[in-house]
């Protein structure tokens, strides 16, 4: 028989024997350990914040978004903007033609001059004076001044020169707000039932879903960290405003967050949404301090220059590491001061000879 399979071979009876307190799995490893060196890094376990991390995929919805429409159906004579420009209020985007308004202008002021000269008269009829322009002077009784401005058409025709006046205006289009012009549809010398919209992408809502069950981890003020699936690299901070009060026939609840804007960032994005929770006084270490054994998670605690395997429970984790507590299935515990071997662990077992890393 070749000799090195001696120790093996005694090895395996050992913990065949052994009442089911090794198992074979830890027998087989601990066999290979103790024939290399094991260089090994620590951290001791110390109670602190752990920020427990929920994943979720989400999506950019512009804080401001208006949609601007044509007030008339006439054709567009002019376009002022280009789609991604930055426009301040009350900025002129576009003009549609006016000729039709600009003739009922002119109707209109030609109809209120001659309703202006039956109001004078009206006036004089009844014994008040008018000034050289034909204004009622200032001495008029108002109640008079009213009926005659009615029984002479002078009120009618003024409420017609204003209406006038703001279909014209109509056919200049403004912004209604500050923004950004997407979605840009009109073209010239062609009628369009939608010009643009205007995003004002200085912030951004943040919506996505959690599931019923996840909802204790979410509620408004908690931070937020959203980066997009097209740039790993770029990470905007922020706070969950809001939570909607009502389960989806999914099992999803809608959540909104407001983040600062960024140029990486456009309304409609697809990004990618951690929740951030502080849980106070949590044992907290690396995920690769934590293996798999038997069905079960182990971290190896440095005793006396072994690796004793301890089992343990995962409280929570986010993107590096792990909340633990001792197993309550294999009734374990951790405690403050406990020295946890973090890397060079993936091949030991228990009672395994293990050295500092220089």
């Amino acid at each position: 028989m070749n000799r090195n399979l001696i120790p093996i071979l005694s090895l395996l009876l050992l913990a065949s024997c052994n009442g089911g307190k090794e198992s074979k799995e830890n027998a087989a490893m601990r066999m290979q350990a103790e024939q290399t060196e094991n260089y090994v890094d620590t951290m001791t376990l110390r109670l602190t914040d752990f920020n427990r991390e929920l994943v979720c995929n989400g999506r950019l919805r512009a804080a401001v978004k208006s949609m601007l429409v044509p007030r008339h159906s006439d054709l567009v004579t002019s376009i002022l903007v280009r789609e991604g420009q930055w426009v301040e209020q009350g900025t002129l985007l576009a003009v549609t033609d006016e000729t039709d308004y600009l003739r009922e202008v002119e109707r209109a002021e030609r109809d209120l001059e001659k309703t202006r000269v039956d109001l004078a008269d009206k006036l004089l009829q009844l014994g008040y004076d008018v000034d050289s322009d034909l204004n009622p002077r200032s001495d008029v009784p108002t109640d008079i001044l009213r009926r005659a401005e009615v029984t002479s058409g002078h009120y009618a025709a003024q409420y017609q020169l204003q209406t006038a006046r703001r279909n014209l205006n109509d056919c200049r289009l403004t912004a209604p707000v500050s923004g950004r012009i997407a979605d840009l549809e009109a073209h010239l010398h062609q009628r369009a039932e939608k010009f643009c919209n205007i995003i004002d992408d200085r912030s951004f809502g943040v919506e996505f879903n959690v599931l019923e069950a996840e909802l204790p981890i979410v509620s408004t003020g908690h931070r937020v960290r959203v980066t997009p699936f097209t740039d790993d690299s770029l990470m905007v901070a922020g706070n969950i405003v809001s939570v909607n009060p009502t389960v989806s026939e999914k099992g999803l609840v809608k959540v909104t967050a407001q983040i600062p804007g960024h140029n990486g960032f456009v309304d409609g994005m697809n990004v990618r949404v951690v929740v951030e929770r502080k849980v106070p006084r949590m044992f907290v270490v690396p995920k690769d301090a934590v293996v798999e054994r038997d069905g079960y998670n182990v971290i190896f605690l440095y005793d006396n220059g072994h690796a004793r395997w301890t089992y343990v429970d995962i409280v929570a984790s986010n993107i590096t590491g792990h909340a633990i507590t001792g197993c309550a299935r294999k009734e374990t515990t951790l405690h403050e001061g406990d020295v946890v071997i973090t890397s060079g662990n993936l091949n030991l077992a228990d009672n395994t000879p293990v050295r500092f890393r220089e």
